[in-house]
């Protein structure tokens, strides 16, 4: 964040969750104004691409721990069983945060705890696995005996996709790890849609890094629209409670958010009451 904050002389800067140190990819950063919607951000879904290491496993279930457990595949699992397994793995899980996370417990980070050799009871989570499947064939070590098995993955916010990889190998019966990870997607920004922080600061010096920025109206563009016009306006800016005939919306339950668009330009978001059977502003991100 430090380094946006230089590039874009600014302290307002947000971001929509992290990436381990071996992990690359999306991550979506919030300048500005954009910080409001920093919050819709970490809600949405990701994607993401990896590798997942059978026959040993270790302390921070990725490749920059140290090995705890070695079990030699001498017989590579077949494709139908691996895709068995994955399957089995979508859906509504729990999931245990590992012990090498930024998950805070009692107030310290549990790889503080971690660090220092202590354990510690961690919160079961709930996620949620919309796909997990095979990209391509697994491939067999024989002078190493290990296989790899290639994934891509769509999941919930909060998954730890190395705990993912870890109990994919308990379910075949082997230690396991995650030995490569990229985010495809997250917020409903793609892996060709990133930058480098070489390539913002090219354009720093050229003076066009603004246009390297995304409307507001992309990190929001799972609400429906609404266009309204000078009259409403005026009372929208002033935080004024909106009927859904005021919208022109005639099933409010199936729109409990929507975003409301002036002069082409997102202005806010309105969430549904049913009990006043009215909407109220719930996110403002422009009042001029």
């Amino acid at each position: 964040m430090a380094k946006i904050r230089k590039l874009y002389q600014t302290r307002k800067v947000g971001h929509s969750g992290t990436l381990d140190p071996n992990v690359d990819g999306v991550l979506p950063i919030c300048i500005g104004n954009a910080t409001k919607a920093v919050q819709f951000l970490v809600a949405s879904g990701k994607q993401y691409q990896g590798s997942i290491t059978l026959g040993f496993a270790t302390t921070t279930e990725d490749l920059d721990g140290d090995e705890i457990d070695r079990k030699a595949i001498t017989t590579p699992f077949t494709t139908e069983q691996i895709d068995a397994v994955l399957q089995q793995m979508t859906g509504e899980l729990t999931q245990i945060p590992p012990m090498f996370s930024a998950v805070k417990v009692n107030g310290r980070r549990l790889y503080d705890y971690a660090r220092h050799g202590e354990t510690v009871e961690r919160p079961v989570r709930h996620i949620t696995i919309t796909s997990f499947e095979q990209r391509q064939p697994a491939t067999y070590d024989a002078e190493k005996q290990t296989q790899t098995i290639y994934f891509t993955v769509a999941c919930s916010k909060g998954t730890y996709v190395r705990t993912l990889a870890v109990d994919a190998g308990k379910a075949l019966g082997v230690p396991a790890v995650m030995s490569d990870l990229t985010r495809l997607k997250s917020g409903g920004f793609t892996l060709d849609e990133t930058v480098t922080f070489e390539q913002i600061a090219e354009r720093v010096a050229e003076g066009t890094e603004d246009e390297l920025l995304s409307p507001i109206d992309k990190a929001l563009s799972q609400y429906p629209r609404i266009i309204i016009e000078d009259e409403l306006w005026s009372k929208v800016k002033n935080g004024v409670w909106l009927t859904a005939q005021d919208l022109q919306i005639t099933a409010p339950d199936a729109s409990p958010m929507v975003a409301l668009i002036y002069q082409d330009s997102l202005k806010c978001l309105y969430s549904y009451r049913p009990d006043e059977q009215r909407y109220k502003p719930f996110k403002m991100f422009a009042v001029n």
